[in-house]
C-alpha cells in the first residue's frame, strides 16, 4: 500500500473519531438539559447523506463531504440557517429557551471533550508504551549547530546539560524550548569536557522564525545516506542507500551537517562515496529548489535512547502535563500565523495528513490523533462566528450585559463566520496544492 494511501486512511480514521467525540461533547449536555437534537452527523450531508437513520427524535447519519461534522440543535442559529424554525415562538425543548449557563455548557462541550481526549490519549501512550527520550549519555557526539547559533557561542559537538539552570532530561527538545518556551540560558558540555553557560536573547523564537532556522540543533549524524528519493537528481546520478559520503567538491566530510554545508545548491557537485569498501565518484546537480534528494534521518540514533516507563498514576499526571504543554506551545506559535512568513505555512488536509507516517504505526497514529484533538479544541474556541468560540463569545456578552443579541444579528454573524471559514479552508488547501506542485 502506498504511503499516500496509508496517510489518507489514518487521517480519515483520526478525524472520524475526533469529530464524533467532539459532537458528543455537544450532544450529551444538550440531552441532559432536555434540549432536542434533530441531527447528529459525521461529515456534512449537503443535498444527500450516505447513511442516515432516525432513532427517537434524532436523525443519525454519515454525510459525503468529509470537512467536519455537526449536531443540529433545535432553536439554535447555526450552519443550517433554519430561519423557518427561528420564526416560530420558542419552545421549551429548544436551545434558545434554555438559561444562558446551560447554553454555555452545551457550546463548550465539544472543546472540552477534545482537550480531555488529547490528555487521555497521551496518558494511555505513557502507560502502555512508555516514552523514549535522548539523554546526554545517548548522544555522545553531541549536536551539529546552525551557523546562526554559533554566533551565540554554541559549537559543533556541544551537548545540552541545563536550560535556565535546571537539568534538561530530553536533550532533543532543545529546539522546541528555544522556539516556544522562555529560555534565558543554556548550559552546554563541550567536546573537551568543559562546561559553559550561554545567554539566550529574549526574542530568540522570533529570530529563529524570521531566519528560517527552526532546527538549530541536530544530533550529530554520520555522512551516510539512509534515504534516496527516486524522483530527485541523486537517484538518477546513481546514489544508493548506505553510501558513505567521503568528500564533496574536494572537501572531506565525516558528518551529515558538513556534507550539507559543502553542497552547492545551484551548480554541479562532485561527491566521492564509499560503497562496499570501494570509492566511487558521482556528479549531481540540485533541482530548481536546491535539492538533490538524499537524506539521513538519524536512523542510527533511533535504536538508542532511554525508555521511561510509567505506572497508572504517573501516566495520568504525565499525560495531563504533556497535553497541557502541547496546547500551550500551540497557542504560543499561533501568533506566527499572522506574519508574512507564517501565512504561507498554513496548511489544509494535505499538511495534516503529512503528520502521519507513511507506514502504519498505532503509536504514531495515537500520538498524531492526540495532537490534532488538542489543535481542534484550540481552533474551535477562537471567537469566530460559526465556530463554538463565536457562540461562546455571544453567550458571554449576554451573561455580562443581560441583553441577548437579536436573531437577525446572529444570522448575519453566522453567515460572515461561515464565509470566513470557507475562505480559510480554500486558502489552506491551496497552500498544500502549491507546495505539492512547486515544492517548499
Amino acid at each position: 500500500m502506498s504511503p499516500f494511501v496509508v496517510k489518507a486512511l489514518q487521517l480519515l480514521l483520526s478525524l472520524s473519531i475526533l469529530i464524533v467525540l467532539h459532537e458528543l461533547g455537544h450532544f450529551i449536555p444538550a440531552k441532559i438539559f432536555k434540549t432536542r437534537v434533530e441531527k447528529f452527523f459525521l461529515f456534512f450531508d449537503v443535498k444527500f447523506a450516505l447513511v442516515k437513520k432516525k432513532i427517537g427524535e434524532t436523525v443519525y447519519g454519515i454525510g459525503w463531504l468529509p470537512l467536519g461534522g455537526y449536531v443540529k440543535i433545535s432553536g439554535m442559529i447555526d450552519e443550517s440557517m433554519d430561519k423557518e424554525q427561528m420564526a416560530q415562538p420558542p419552545q421549551p425543548w429548544e436551545f434558545r429557551s434554555k438559561p444562558a449557563w446551560q447554553r454555555l455548557i452545551i457550546m463548550l462541550g465539544g472543546v472540552t471533550v477534545n482537550i480531555i481526549v488529547g490528555f487521555v490519549i497521551y496518558a494511555s501512550i505513557l502507560y502502555f508504551y512508555g516514552r523514549d527520550i535522548t539523554t546526554v549519555e545517548d548522544l555522545p557526539q553531541g549536536f551539529a549547530v546552525a551557523q546562526e547559533f554559533k554566533e551565540l557561542g554554541f559549537e559543533d559537538g556541544d551537548n545540552i546539560l541545563k536550560v535556565n539552570g535546571n537539568d534538561f532530561q530530553n536533550v532533543t527538545d532543545i529546539n522546541k524550548y528555544l522556539f516556544l518556551r522562555d529560555v534565558s540560558s543554556v548550559t552546554v558540555k563541550r567536546t573537551d569536557g568543559s562546561v559553559e553557560t550561554l545567554s539566550i536573547p529574549e526574542d530568540i523564537g522570533e529570530q529563529m522564525f524570521k531566519k528560517g532556522v527552526m532546527v538549530p540543533f541536530q544530533a550529530m549524524r554520520q555522512a551516510v545516506i539512509d534515504t534516496v528519493d527516486p524522483d530527485y537528481p541523486a537517484a538518477a546520478a546513481g546514489f544508493l542507500k548506505d553510501d558513505r559520503i567521503v568528500s564533496v567538491n574536494d572537501t572531506k566530510v565525516e558528518y551529515w551537517h558538513e556534507f550539507q554545508k559543502a553542497l552547492l545548491k545551484e551548480a554541479e557537485n562532485t561527491l566521492v562515496v564509499s560503497r562496499n569498501g570501494a570509492l566511487d565518484t558521482l556528479r549531481v546537480t540540485p533541482n530548481e529548489n536546491g535539492v538533490i534528494g538524499i537524506n539521513n534521518f538519524g536512523k542510527e540514533l533511533q535504536t538508542g535512547g532511554t525508555k521511561l516507563t510509567y505506572g497508572l498514576g504517573e501516566s495520568i499526571t504525565g499525560g495531563t502535563v504533556y497535553g497541557y504543554n502541547i496546547l500551550k506551545d500551540y497557542v504560543k506559535q499561533f501568533k506566527y500565523v499572522f506574519t508574512k512568513e507564517g501565512i504561507t505555512q498554513v496548511g489544509g488536509f494535505g499538511a495534516i495528513g503529512n503528520l502521519f507516517p507513511g507506514e502504519w504505526s498505532w503509536l504514531a497514529f495515537w500520538h498524531t490523533t492526540a495532537l490534532i484533538s488538542i489543535i481542534l479544541a484550540f481552533m474551535n474556541v477562537l471567537p469566530i462566528p460559526a465556530l463554538d468560540g463565536g457562540h461562546v463569545m455571544f453567550l458571554l456578552y449576554e451573561m455580562v450585559s443581560g441583553r441577548k443579541p437579536n436573531d437577525k444579528f446572529m444570522e448575519y454573524a453566522q453567515m460572515v463566520g461561515f464565509f470566513l471559514l470557507i475562505a480559510l479552508v480554500l486558502f489552506a488547501n491551496g497552500n498544500d496544492i502549491y507546495r505539492a506542485i512547486f515544492g517548499g
